[in-house]
């Protein structure tokens, strides 16, 4: 079959051979039928020659409206969406709700009465049944008031945690126990100060030490509940550790720190940052993405961070986002070294983001 230039080809040809860009990553898989737009993606992409189905002449003479009619075939490997994007209707939000009562229930007697772990777990377990609407870069409480920031942040780190676990392999008895660490990492926060969680000032160094205290409370608080492992209290003992030994309460570094405390610091930060605040507003999770990826060197697990990138940036093709310009987009090709910043068609324009700067995702749109 011929390869003919890319200037010759026709909307409705079909690709035989998958399209390389060159940096090596595939644009186009084999057995694509080609829209008109996907010829300037190709041109985008300085692609030269495709290798196309039947004779040049048939190429040119093919017909796109009934070529374009025909599905690509999936490719084994390739991108896979994640269900539905969440809906606020959602079983998934109603078993998220109750989930956060009872979290929020736990953290405020948790002084006064043991912590109600089976209750807690039962709970839990019927969340994750409906982790296949849990989108972690789409999701969104229905509501979301500052004086529950915590508890938010406890409940979406224990789904983030469940997910990474299962992402970088580990056997299925840790997923449960993992979530757990993302559920109960903060606990100790029940024992600090209500005022200093929610100050919009900046702390001075007494204030600072008092709540760094949260990880030493909850690891005495979890010290003697059972049904948990002793990675889901070292999870709240080490969840402020850095790889680099830069990290408290006891400056760990690397291997010395628990995995589960790598996960679930991975998943802490990445809502920390985007669940709006009153003081704050929520960061684009693409640039809390970029900033994740920035502390890898150094100060998180580089292998956790890079699968936690690539496998929450794994959107279809066509996806519609937000610009932080107010702009809205398609996604048309996510390059595999900038998952962050892939090329997005706005206004009938190819933009490359990994080029424009300036320009980033700020949210998808469902």
């Amino acid at each position: 079959m011929p390869n003919i230039t890319v200037g010759e080809v026709k909307p409705g040809s079909k690709i035989i051979k998958d399209v390389i860009t060159p940096l090596g990553g595939i644009l186009f898989t084999k057995g694509k039928v080609l829209l008109p737009r996907d010829l300037d993606i190709l041109q985008a992409f300085l692609i030269q020659q495709v290798e196309i189905e039947g004779s040049e002449s048939e190429a040119k003479t093919s017909d796109p409206l009934k070529a374009a009619t025909k599905p690509a075939p999936p490719k084994a490997g390739s991108i896979i969406n994640e269900s539905v994007l969440a809906k606020s209707n959602s079983p998934l939000h109603d078993e998220y709700d109750k989930m956060l009562a009872l979290i929020k229930k736990s953290y405020l007697s948790i002084a006064a009465a043991p912590l109600p772990i089976f209750e807690l777990r039962s709970q839990l377990e019927i969340l994750i049944n409906h982790l296949k609407d849990y989108n972690i870069l789409k999701f969104a409480p229905r509501t979301l008031n500052d004086q529950d920031y915590n508890y938010h942040n406890a409940v979406l780190s224990a789904l983030t945690s469940y997910k990474i676990v299962q992402w970088c392999g580990y056997p299925q008895k840790e997923w449960m126990q993992a979530a757990f660490g993302g559920l109960l990492h903060d606990i100790g926060n029940a024992k600090v100060d209500a005022s200093l969680l929610q100050k919009p000032d900046s702390l001075n160094s007494t204030e600072i030490e008092e709540v760094r205290r949260h990880t030493t409370y909850g690891y005495q608080l979890l010290r003697n509940v059972t049904a948990i492992n002793e990675g889901v209290r070292l999870a709240a003992l080490q969840h402020h550790e850095k790889v680099d030994g830069s990290g408290y309460p006891l400056r760990l570094e690397g291997n010395q720190i628990h995995f589960y405390a790598k996960i679930v610091a991975v998943a802490d930060i990445f809502h920390a940052m985007t669940l709006e605040r009153a003081y704050r507003k929520a960061k684009s999770p693409y640039l809390v993405l970029e900033q994740l990826l920035t502390e890898s060197f150094g100060k998180l697990d580089p292998v956790i961070v890079q699968t936690f990138i690539q496998k929450t940036t794994e959107f279809y093709n066509g996806t519609r986002i937000r610009l932080n310009d107010g702009r809205h987009a398609e996604i048309i090709f996510t390059d595999r070294n900038n998952p962050t910043r892939p090329m997005v068609q706005v206004e009938g324009k190819i933009v490359n983001l990994a080029q424009e700067r300036e320009l980033h995702i700020q949210e998808i749109i469902a």
